[in-house]
């Protein structure tokens, strides 16, 4: 609807500086307040079925029966209003609900400032500085909690039948249990769907990592509904690849290389780390799993007299590190590494850090589901090179490609 130029120009009369439309008591918050009053009369009006003053409403059975004062919250600050009540205390007001006390939008500020990590006394500053608008720790904590519902339904949600390729790994978080503050582990699933998109599976909470948990994890993924994975690409945990082999027999699972080059380097001087990181990129970077080989011997022959324990845990390890190789180049990149995760995981980081600690498990997992939130509406593309990838699936395991993907 066109506001008339005439209108503006009579509310704009007395105009003279930016605080007289935006200030604390400015034409936008006056023009709000009358509107919503104006508003709430009207629908006040509806609901008897007469206006003010209008002989219908003699001996309607009910009437107007004044006004109470109401502060509603939100970018405007605190404004008061006057609500118009009905004598029988059946009126419904629609744009300003009862017990309603702040703008719609204002609750997904909370949300939003919550997840990117300021802390309940950061987000009261925020609100106060911003909006001049108080807010108490535990309104914050009310609007934030509500999220718990829809943590509860994410996390029990139906998945998809087939995912190529699952990434695994966990990151601590301090968490107080019990009047201590605990190094627990929470863990964090990544899957690459069909299309090639990624998409987290789900989070949860352990007092260490291990994997017993992650076999419980990925017999939860059963129950809700994952049926095969291609490709598992894990770090270095003890046990881990069995776990994903009780769960899942026909999954390859692909040692993470940054988390081989990781363990590797901790065996070695600092001032050799670069070197030796360099040599083990020849390994795999190798065209071929011969040629990878072929790198390893030479790698041993160079390094075994210093650092012994290098070559040994490739060795120990190398049929869980080579199965990226009967991939094309262009594609190796998405198998043999959970940088996907990695990444993740580090934003995550830089959210969790100001906490210094939750208070629960739930505090911490609400907190890193609307992190997660954030972070995965980037995750409107494919990952690069999937078609590339989804065809030598195909080719590989045709039997086990979902039944549109045969059809086509």
């Amino acid at each position: 609807m066109a506001i008339e130029n005439e209108l503006l120009d009579k509310l704009l009369a007395d105009y003279k500086k930016p605080e007289d439309i935006i200030g604390e008591n400015g034409l936008l918050k006056r023009l709000t307040k009358a509107l919503l009053e104006r508003a709430l009369n009207a629908e006040l009006t509806e609901s008897l079925g007469f206006a003010k003053h209008d002989p219908a409403g003699y001996k309607s059975g009910n009437s107007r029966n004044g006004t109470t004062k109401k502060t509603l919250k939100g970018e405007f600050g605190e404004l008061e209003l006057e609500t118009p009540r009905d004598r029988n205390g059946t009126f419904e007001p629609k744009i300003v609900a009862k017990r309603q006390t702040r703008f719609t939008g204002f609750d997904d500020k909370i949300i939003s400032l919550y997840a990117r990590g300021l802390t309940t006394r950061e987000i009261e500053g925020h609100l106060q500085e911003i909006y001049g608008v108080e807010v108490s720790p535990a309104l914050i904590s009310t609007v934030t909690e509500a999220v718990m519902e829809e943590v509860k339904s994410w996390q029990s949600r139906p998945l998809d039948e087939v995912y190529p390729i699952l990434y695994m790994d966990a990151l601590r978080v301090k968490i107080r249990d019990g009047g201590h503050v605990m190094n627990k582990a929470i863990y964090v699933a990544i899957g690459v769907n069909i299309e090639g998109k990624k998409e987290v599976l789900g989070l949860w909470v352990a007092q260490n990592e291990g994997a017993k948990y992650w076999l419980q994890i990925l017999t939860e993924l059963q129950n809700r509904g994952v049926k095969d994975i291609f490709i598992a690409c894990v770090d270095g945990l003890k046990g881990f690849p069995e776990a994903i082999e009780v769960a899942y027999p026909k999954a390859q699972v692909q040692l993470c290389i940054v988390h081989m080059v990781r363990a590797s380097l901790n065996y070695v001087n600092w001032k050799q780390r670069k070197e030796v990181a360099a040599d083990l990129k020849l390994i795999y970077q190798s065209a071929t799993r011969t040629d990878a080989a072929d790198q390893l011997l030479e790698f041993a022959e160079k390094w075994d007299e210093t650092y012994p324990m290098v070559s040994q845990i490739w060795q120990r390890n190398w049929e869980r590190i080579v199965p990226f190789f009967a991939y094309p180049r262009e594609i190796r990149k998405a198998i043999y590494t959970t940088n996907a995760i990695e990444s993740l995981n580090m934003s995550l980081r830089k959210i969790i850090k100001n906490r210094g600690s939750f208070p629960t498990d739930e505090a911490a997992l609400k907190l890193l589901y609307l992190a997660l939130q954030n972070a995965s509406k980037k995750w409107t593309m494919p990952i690069q090179n999937w078609s590339e990838a989804l065809n030598r699936f195909a080719i590989l395991w045709p039997e086990r490609m979902p039944a549109t993907e045969r059809a086509a």
